[in-house]
């Protein structure tokens, strides 16, 4: 299968900005749907990637799009819903994904590629975990047995379930050290014994880029993970001490962790919220080794995270620098 033009759904978020780097540095076209062109106007400097302003929900908007690609790698995904009942979960993953194989089949595109979540499953304990796990049934089941072959002309599909995400400009480590630092005292973590296994983003997209157009990848369903497997609180002491904090952190049981889930889910941008307290119920880490053919040995975050923390630490120290010059 020849793939020469990809489009991304989700490309300008943060794994999409690492993706649409990666292939075009490949030689790949790339056509990025989203609906603030402005916004991402950073990745016009790429030279063969196109910035469509759009809605990705219209079918419409996919057939118009899909007409002229080869490939479409689906990265949409919600962690916090603006309401409380899953109706968000469910329009961003399941109803996004049927949208999607839709345009797929009536247009002819030959290759999904469809990012879902490790412990994704309709039986999950969450909202984000149920649906994820339906859009990624629905994708398999909607591109049939021709996505276990070498399908001619008909629509493969392959599914990536990750666990958390790591890299510079991420939202799970910059986001834990945002907080800490607001913390200076003391830090109440909520599921400080939940299980995690992140993988840093260049991996991901590397393991994609490896998939795009391979029969060997059709049909399949690749969890994907870093090379070592941590409880939650064992990553905030990791944070706290490449950032050279005193804080200390306080591991929350199960009853003050629902409640602090029940209170923040009702601050401004829902910083953790009862769906989040439900999703870390489950582990997040692989039971087996990554295929021998990606060719990836995955990074650590002891390998990647202190470089983007100490930058981030830097560029405030000599912000701070300059604005003491000025008074």
């Amino acid at each position: 299968m020849v793939i020469k033009t990809i489009c991304i759904l989700g490309g300008s978020g943060f794994v999409g900005h690492s993706l649409a780097a990666r292939l075009v540095s490949e030689g790949y076209s790339v056509v990025l749907i989203t609906r603030n062109r402005e916004r991402h106007r950073d990745l016009l400097v790429l030279p063969t990637l196109k910035i469509i302003q759009a809605n990705v929900f219209s079918p419409n908007v996919l057939r118009n799009v899909f007409d002229d690609c080869d490939a479409v790698i689906n990265l949409v995904g919600l962690l916090n819903e603006s309401g409380h009942n899953g109706k968000g979960f469910h329009r961003a993953h399941v109803e996004l994904a049927e949208i999607v194989v839709q345009a797929c089949q009536q247009t002819g595109l030959r290759h999904l590629l469809h990012m879902s979540a490790l412990s994704a499953s309709e039986n999950g304990p969450s909202h984000y975990l149920r649906t994820k796990g339906k859009a990624e049934n629905l994708v398999h089941k909607y591109a049939g047995p021709n996505s276990h072959a070498n399908a001619g002309t008909s629509l493969a599909v392959t599914s990536f379930r990750p666990s958390v995400i790591f890299g510079p400009g991420d939202s799970f480590i910059n986001r834990f050290a945002s907080l800490l630092k607001l913390m200076p005292g003391f830090f109440p973590l909520a599921c400080s014994r939940s299980r995690l296994q992140p993988i840093y983003v260049e991996d991901v997209t590397s393991i994609i880029l490896k998939c795009i157009g391979n029969p060997v990848a059709f049909g399949k369903r690749y969890n994907l993970c870093g090379p070592r497997a941590y409880q939650l609180i064992e990553i905030l002491e990791f944070i706290k001490s490449q950032m050279g904090l005193e804080t200390r952190i306080v591991a929350l049981n199960n009853r003050l962790s629902w409640l602090q889930a029940a209170v923040l889910e009702f601050f401004r941008g829902k910083p953790f919220s009862i769906d989040n307290y439900n999703s870390l119920t489950v582990d997040s880490v692989c039971d087996a080794a990554m295929p021998a053919w990606f060719g990836i040995k995955p990074k650590s975050m002891e390998a990647v995270v202190p470089a983007y923390l100490a930058e981030d630490k830097n560029e405030k120290l000599s912000l701070f620098r300059s604005r003491a010059r000025r008074t």
